[in-house]
């Protein structure tokens, strides 16, 4: 069953330690059949270096597993979370990638500095609320899905247009399109909150992108009007003459 996305979230997982995004085996990828309802996720606590495409576990909307020997990620329930209230995800990826976990920790947002923020995420990656005791005590993983969503409720966020967010206290969740574009986000949001580090330590004045060059970086990426890149003629053709 979903052999092609089992694969797909394999090779999804294996970039994170390639793109230096995970310490042992702190983080997990998953990805989305729609059409099936089921979607597939690293096993909990499996060293990357044993991992296999095969031991990937299979889960329903329900958080429940429905195919794998192996025990699915920790995560899975803030997964099934994300999966229900954003519907046109189609991969998650959680790290404690250290920069984007800095700003989780000091509970603040990582903010728009500038275009290297704008290509990717339209506006502040959000910091989320702290989980409460109860909701710590009393299925921790699932309430941690539940602060995502209300974080980007309260603020009136698009999780597609600001495709990240930071659980206070805890660590980063990107989600994409794809598994692999997930990845990339996660790369991203590392990047950035590593810059934006940097540059607040260099300066107290307001040194947020202006709205017209977020806007400029951000849809010359996404929507109908994008012009970033190769069209998918262009690269067909390209890879004729390779």
């Amino acid at each position: 069953m979903l052999d092609k996305l089992k694969q797909e979230v394999y090779d999804a997982n294996m970039r994170l330690p390639q793109l230096d995004l995970v310490t042992f085996t702190w983080g997990n990828v998953s990805g989305i059949d729609r059409d099936q309802g089921l979607f597939v996720i690293k096993p909990s606590g499996v060293d990357y270096g044993d991992l296999k495409p095969s031991d990937m576990v299979v889960v329903n909307l329900k958080g429940e597993v429905v195919e794998g020997n192996l025990n699915p990620s920790s995560d899975t329930p803030t997964h099934t979370v994300l999966y229900n209230e954003f519907p046109t995800i189609g991969g998650i990826v959680h790290t404690h990638s250290p920069w984007a976990v800095s700003f989780a920790e000091a509970g603040i947002d990582v903010p728009a500095l500038g275009t290297t923020h704008a290509d990717t995420f339209y506006g502040d990656v959000p910091v989320s609320d702290a989980l409460t005791q109860a909701e710590i005590e009393n299925a921790y993983e699932e309430n941690t899905g539940k602060v995502i969503v209300r974080t980007f409720n309260e603020r009136h966020l698009d999780p597609e247009a600001v495709p990240a967010v930071l659980v206070r206290q805890h660590g980063p969740f990107t989600w994409g399109a794809t598994p692999d574009k997930a990845v990339y986000n996660a790369k991203v949001l590392e990047v950035v909150a590593e810059m934006d580090y940097h540059a607040l330590q260099l300066t107290r004045d307001n040194c947020r992108v202006p709205q017209y060059l977020l806007d400029k970086h951000y849809y010359r990426k996404h929507g109908n009007g994008a012009y970033y890149g190769q069209t998918n003629a262009q690269s067909q053709n390209h890879a004729k003459h390779q």
